[in-house]
């Protein structure tokens, strides 16, 4: 995997991810490694797949697991692959389930020694299927606050991948950050269509840009180069694309599979059963996910009242709205 995509070790210091990737190791511990697949429905170089990607060779560079992955699976596919894994002795499957619910949860129900946590957004099943949403929408409500007080045109936008409710909780999120801090705001919206089109992202992001908004969030790969192009200033989802960007993401709705992973090892190893929601792991309260920003790009003002809900969120005194309508 390109280090592009790796989280720095800035931003894990500074997001106190470190703390939610190490703290469930022992925990996870077996006498033999356990055999893990990873399906993965878009290449692995897509922001969501490098970060449960990343989580699981880490995993096994330490010993923990056994890890065999297939990247670039089609939802026509993935039933197929998620019973070859099982036929092989995979003990635990991870991957993605968003385009056949229906069908993952009726090969989980063929298979109820092999335990599946994917990334969903219905509901757990049975003894053996487990789910997990990627909720780091808190770092995105908290970049919305910074962006918020930042635009100059009074417009922002945000290019995501379809509008499941994961990632229109995820762009609500955001839109309701910079609500908060700027009523007046507009907000534009724009989906792509599919999980992993960095090309079409861009041309998403400059048709936003050309309607005026003047910060994109990029719940996509590829809406940081739009960004880019035109010399405005983005906001990274998943991964820290501050380093990729250097003047352009100046900040990053962060999220942490580790945390996950690592509760789902434990049930495994211990013989429990591994259908129920894992979401809860990677919430910023939690420790599994949180904003990375450049300082000094905000205004300071700005800057401390976002660090104040931040704090507000860690703590429990302040939940984030999770409207998971789609966005308009």
């Amino acid at each position: 995997m390109s280090s592009q995509f790796k989280l720095s070790r800035r931003s894990v210091l500074a997001s106190g991810l470190a703390l939610g990737a190490s703290s469930f190791i022992p925990s996870v511990r077996a006498a033999e490694p356990i055999k893990v697949a990873g399906i993965h429905g878009s290449p692995v170089e897509n922001a969501w797949n490098s970060v449960l990607h990343k989580a699981l060779q880490d995993a096994a560079k330490e010993g923990a697991i056994e890890y065999v992955f297939s990247e670039g699976v089609s939802g026509t596919d993935y039933p197929r692959a998620m019973r070859e894994y099982a036929e092989q002795g995979a003990k635990l499957i991870i991957g993605e389930t968003f385009p056949v619910e229906k069908q993952a949860r009726e090969v989980a129900a063929d298979y109820p020694e092999t335990a599946f946590v994917m990334g969903s957004s219905g509901k757990e099943a049975g003894d053996n299927f487990g789910v997990f949403g990627t909720w780091n929408f808190d770092g995105a409500y908290l970049a919305g606050m910074l962006a918020g007080k930042m635009t100059k045109s009074n417009v922002v936008g945000s290019v995501g991948a379809m509008p499941i409710p994961e990632v229109n909780m995820l762009i609500n999120a955001f839109a309701a950050g910079v609500k908060a801090v700027n009523p007046d705001a507009k907000h534009l919206v724009t989906f792509i269509g599919t999980f992993f089109d960095p090309p079409k992202a861009r041309e998403a992001g400059l048709a936003q840009i050309d309607a005026g908004a003047d910060i994109l969030f990029g719940e996509r790969i590829g809406t940081a180069d739009a960004a880019k192009e035109r010399g405005i200033k983005s906001v990274g989802s998943l991964i820290d694309y501050t380093p990729r960007y250097p003047d352009t993401v100046f900040a990053n709705a962060l999220w942490n599979f580790r945390p996950i992973l690592n509760a789902a090892l434990a049930d495994v190893a211990a013989g429990k059963p591994t259908g129920r929601d894992y979401t809860a792991y990677g919430l910023m309260k939690e420790g599994g996910s949180d904003i990375v920003y450049v300082k000094g790009v905000a205004p300071a003002d700005a800057e401390a009242a976002m660090e104040k809900v931040r704090a507000e969120i860690k703590s429990g005194a302040f939940e984030v709205p999770r409207i998971m309508d789609e966005p308009k």
